[in-house]
């Protein structure tokens, strides 16, 4: 293992060694004029023990077989996550207290004081066993598998069987994996109450009674909108995305030549053609990632290079590697890490590119001197990963013909587009949850209400026979498991995504140089700031997004998808 992904052994892990830094912290006198001081000497303090975390967290998530990963980051959950949060509540109340408003600290100390309010020390045990309860999420869906054709597949490699041209293939391999999915229905049910009851237990003990959503939205820091500003965001999706997503679902039926589209269906290609094979190996990924990187912008391409060199992409997939993908980083050396799935689809491709959206937003904002200023709303961190994958696009050529460049571009608009429903069923569904907390308790409630949701906004998928696998959807999305009320971030960001889209057909320099910008910034001005830095505007409206929605359905016309 590379210096830079060491991870600290068991001994160094005690809060007695770090103890006594926060104390010296503590006890500092604190002045206007020694206040930058003492906040350097804070933010390394912060980021050496968060930096502690996201390695171990990489450790286990690398391989969830490693018993002594795992231990470690429990116990790192247990004896630092608790001591950590109560000393970083102090440090923060100690500032606060003080009345220094150090310049650049605006957002900071709003974000503070919000902290502060929020802060309960018996929410400390409720949040580290929440930890706990996420991470047996991820070992329960990562440990699923199937035998397929004599073969022993993780569920993300079988997806590769739905690109297939045969028809009764596409439908054996989908029923093959949800119903291994739909073996963990018991067991996913009893920790989802698990999970919702620790949620609810925390927003009472910080005064909120059993309105979760409330305690949540004040964690999230969400000062720029609220809601009922979801539910606009909802309707305008409902209004001005599902129509053109429903000319996408039956424009594929038609291809096909099918009386109803069924969720096998959704990502063979159309016209027959073998499904998009951009890479072979994870090592191709790696390199052909780089070189299309590099064309969008050499500077963002050599911050990828030197990821190369450091070892911090660990991209294929694998048994007993955690599902999915994430970007995190280690805070002390301001360096990102990468972690994904690759199997060998476009999907990969988008979320490689997607990942070093975000690695670029861990370099660009290196410059700001103190953690507290790093930290920013995840709306506009999902700008720098979607806007990245955008921003790619007239480079694929890296990975195929000009044929299958235009035919990766038309797939990715085109499921671009069918995410904003499919985010507003998410949205919603923990909305609903959280509006309903004893109703949520039982997960046949659960299944009823994300059907509706389902049936509401994801028209042109017959799911006819299939109505207990279509139910169970939530069980299948991660984020309400692991990261609650967390999703909406996400169409919020492609918002945003979509107009630095269109500002780099008009002029790429500066669109690039804009978004570069706006990533240095890290938090120390608003979300709507952050947007118009990007040359974006924060919007839920129907204008917003129906502008979004007709730029893309001009493209998708241009590529022959519509």
């Amino acid at each position: 293992m590379s210096s830079v992904l060491a991870v600290p052994s068991r001994t160094q892990l005690s809060w007695s060694n770090f103890a006594p830094r926060f104390e010296s912290l503590l006890a500092f006198d604190l002045s206007p004029e020694n206040v930058h001081v003492w906040l350097k000497n804070w933010s390394d303090f912060s980021e050496e023990l968060d930096e502690i975390g996201s390695k171990l967290y990489v450790a286990k998530t690398v391989n969830t077989a490693d018993e002594s990963a795992d231990g470690n980051y429990k116990f790192y959950v247990d004896e630092i996550y608790p001591n950590l949060a109560a000393a970083q509540n102090d440090l923060k109340e100690k500032l606060l207290a003080s009345g220094i408003e150090p310049e650049g600290f605006e957002i900071p100390l709003r974000n503070m004081r919000a902290e502060s309010e929020l802060f309960r020390e018996e929410n400390l045990p409720l949040q580290s066993e929440e930890m706990k309860l996420d991470i047996q999420y991820g070992d329960t869906v990562g440990a699923q598998t199937v035998v397929w054709e004599g073969e022993e597949l993780t569920l993300s490699r079988l997806d590769l069987e739905l690109h297939h041209a045969d028809r009764s293939r596409r439908e054996r391999a989908w029923r093959a994996g949800m119903e291994r999915r739909i073996q963990d229905r018991a067991t996913l049910n009893d920790l989802w109450v698990k999970l919702l009851e620790n949620r609810i237990q925390q927003a009472k003990n910080a005064g909120y009674g059993s309105d979760y959503r409330a305690y949540k939205w004040a964690d999230l820091q969400r000062f720029d909108y609220t809601p009922a500003n979801c539910r606009e965001f909802h309707l305008a999706i409902e209004s001005a995305i599902v129509p053109l997503a429903q000319q996408i679902y039956a424009k594929r039926q038609s291809q096909l030549g099918l009386d109803s589209l069924r969720p096998w269906d959704l990502d063979v290609d159309p016209l027959g053609r073998p499904g998009l094979e951009p890479f072979a190996t994870a090592e191709e990924l790696d390199v052909k990632g780089g070189q299309v990187l590099a064309k969008v912008d050499p500077e963002l391409g050599a911050y990828y290079a030197d990821m190369q060199k450091r070892g911090l992409l660990d991209l294929g997939n694998r048994k007993n590697k955690s599902p999915g993908g994430y970007c995190t980083h280690f805070a002390t050396q301001r360096l990102p890490f990468i972690f994904m799935n690759a199997v060998g689809s476009h999907r990969d491709v988008q979320t490689l590119l997607h990942e070093a959206g975000h690695a670029f937003h861990v370099y660009e904002s290196a410059v700001q001197p103190y953690a507290v200023q790093l930290n920013v709303n995840t709306e506009f961190a999902e700008v720098a990963s979607m806007g990245m994958e955008l921003l790619c696009q007239p480079h694929l050529e890296a990975f195929y013909s000009p044929e299958d460049a235009r035919r990766a571009q038309t797939e990715h608009l085109e499921k671009l587009v069918l995410f904003w429903p499919y985010m507003a069923v998410v949205d919603g569904f923990q909305h609903w949850v959280y509006e309903n907390p004893e109703a949520a308790k039982d997960a046949a409630q659960c299944d009823t209400a994300w059907l509706d949701l389902w049936n509401r906004f994801m028209p042109g998928i017959d799911f006819s026979g299939l109505e207990e696998i279509a139910k169970t959807g939530w069980h299948r999305k991660l984020h309400i498991f692991e990261v609650p009320l967390y999703y909406v971030e996400y169409g919020l960001a492609q918002l945003g995504a979509v107009q630095l889209w269109q500002n780099s057909q008009k002029d790429l320099q500066n669109a690039i140089r804009q978004y570069r910008h706006a990533l240095s910034l890290g938090g120390t001005v608003t979300l709507p700031q952050l947007f118009e830095a990007c040359g974006c505007r924060f919007g839920f409206d129907l204008g917003t997004v129906s502008s979004a929605a007709q730029a893309i359905e001009a493209r998708l016309k241009e590529l022959g998808g519509l």
